[in-house]
């Protein structure tokens, strides 16, 4: 149940996705992240009087080619509309969007649950500059990010609950990074969200929504729904209407783990829409709209289905699997190289992610690590022949980003390669076996599982060298036999 008490929670998400353009939407300014403030900005993205916008066509060829991934359509003739309203991060005093004649007027996105989440409309705008308040005591702004170019998503109240949206956010970001057409990179501010809660009764019509604005981590958009969820039932169950929750944007707190009101009830009538004079309307050809299609690749809900299928994965390492462009090209490539799909899904998911996450080797994803999905293919094949042990494997991997080599030399250098060599493991594993009698002990009166501690001496012992299949019959007679 998405809610305490009996109750059932209603959400749905704006999401703001900043396009991979080269250029700004409606002038020839960079479109760039870190540069020095209000360096990136001209007549055009500062509303001078008398400029005047051009449509970035690649904007707009990106912003059709999101509709395609996302399952929607894309009408034929689109149209641009001003939005009025006055803040210090917006030049003109207007922003220019899409509100009656968006470009595309509906789709949707499959959870890896089966789950379908429509989407209302998703539609073209600019985004607005950026204000950076100074510990309270002045107001900076920066308009390198005015004029950026956006796609808003709209999403229908299908989620039921923090946990649907965290999901749908993550897959919704798949798809447009598969797609191509954002880095979606939250610390970058490229994908913003924005979440419209309520609760009631099951049965019930909606309730009264709160808006919860720019929430800029999907660990944030979980917590803060979670905690308006609790507000709102805790205020309805109170049972005094002037307590009950009214229609208003709040802002999340992070650190207190709170909203806050922000400003109250607004309406499309409080923003003075109206038809945008500067632009003509938007005419989108069939051949556009085809030529997107071809640069739509194989979404993440048709790879896990492949890979469960004709891989034989699990849905757990599907799902993990594709949750990154990079990681699945990465993985694809590999499998293509070396075969044996399940090996290779085990050292991606197992050992490969675990050096991305790894704090201490300088890089920020895999794609800055120098390691080759060839890497990968040449450790399967070693391990498969026994040429290498699986525990020796992630030393090996571990040593191709550190030292910037090759499998084949890594496993020469640090001596890596596996001894099959009888009496080597039998001195090791006599070593060991005097070392810790009472583990002997254990396994001579029936315990058989304990073999194994003596098997990660001998392991470690041998420095991951030797063949633990030899390892574990040697120990077996060697015990058996008294020795």
């Amino acid at each position: 149940m998405s809610a305490p008490g009996g109750w059932e929670a209603v959400v749905g998400l704006e999401v703001h996705c900043q396009l991979r353009t080269a250029t700004k939407l409606f002038c020839g300014c960079r479109n760039a992240f870190g540069e020095p403030p209000n360096t990136l900005c001209c007549e055009v993205c500062t509303g001078q009087p008398g400029a005047l916008p051009v449509l970035n066509r690649e904007a707009l060829a990106l912003a059709v080619r999101a509709a395609l991934a996302l399952d929607g359509e894309v009408a034929g003739r689109s149209e641009f509309d001003r939005k009025n309203y006055f803040y210090c991060d917006l030049p003109k005093g207007y922003q220019i969007t899409q509100l009656a004649h968006p470009f595309c007027p509906g789709a949707r996105v499959e959870l890896p649950s089966g789950e379908q989440v429509r989407l209302t409309r998703i539609h073209l705008e600019e985004d607005a500059g950026k204000a950076v308040h100074d510990r309270g005591a002045r107001t900076l702004v920066d308009l390198n990010r005015a004029g950026v170019p956006l796609i808003e998503i709209v999403s229908e109240p299908d989620l039921a609950g923090a946990d649907e949206a965290h999901a749908y956010l993550t897959e919704l970001k798949a798809i447009l990074q598969y797609a191509g057409v954002s880095d979606c990179d939250m610390e970058k501010g490229s994908l913003r969200c924005d979440v419209n809660v309520s609760v009631r009764r099951p049965g019930e019509p909606l309730r009264t929504k709160v808006e919860l604005k720019n929430l800029n981590s999907f660990s944030n958009v979980k917590a803060a729904i979670e905690h308006e969820i609790a507000r709102q039932v805790a205020a309805y169950e109170a049972g005094d209407p002037a307590g009950f929750p009214v229609q208003e944007t709040r802002g999340w707190d992070d650190r207190a783990r709170t909203s806050r009101p922000q400003r109250g009830k607004e309406d499309a009538d409080d923003y003075r829409y109206f038809p945008e004079p500067d632009l003509p309307p938007v005419e989108v050809s069939a051949e556009l709209v085809e030529r997107q299609r071809g640069f739509v690749p194989e979404l993440p809900a048709a790879r896990r289905r492949r890979y469960v299928a004709a891989f034989g994965l699990s849905e757990y390492d599907a799902g993990v699997l594709t949750a990154s462009r990079d990681v699945s090209d990465f993985f694809e490539r590999a499998v293509q190289l070396a075969g044996e799909p399940k090996e290779v899904a085990n050292w991606v998911t197992n050992d490969v992610l675990r050096l991305v996450a790894d704090p201490d080797l300088p890089h920020a994803d895999l794609g800055e690590l120098p390691l080759r999905p060839g890497d990968v293919a040449d450790l399967v094949r070693l391990v498969a022949a026994r040429r290498v042990s699986k525990s020796a494997g992630r030393r090996v991997l571990r040593g191709v980003v550190e030292r910037g080599a090759r499998v084949e030399d890594v496993v020469r250098d640090l001596g890596l390669e596996q001894v099959d060599d009888a009496d080597a493991i039998e001195a090791w594993c006599r070593a060991v076996l005097a070392e810790r009698p009472d583990v002997v002990a254990d396994v001579r009166a029936g315990k058989r599982k304990a073999v194994g501690a003596l098997i990660g001496a001998v392991m470690q012992a041998s420095g991951g060298s030797a063949d633990p299949g030899r390892v574990r019959a040697t120990l077996e007679r060697l015990i058996d036999a008294g020795a």
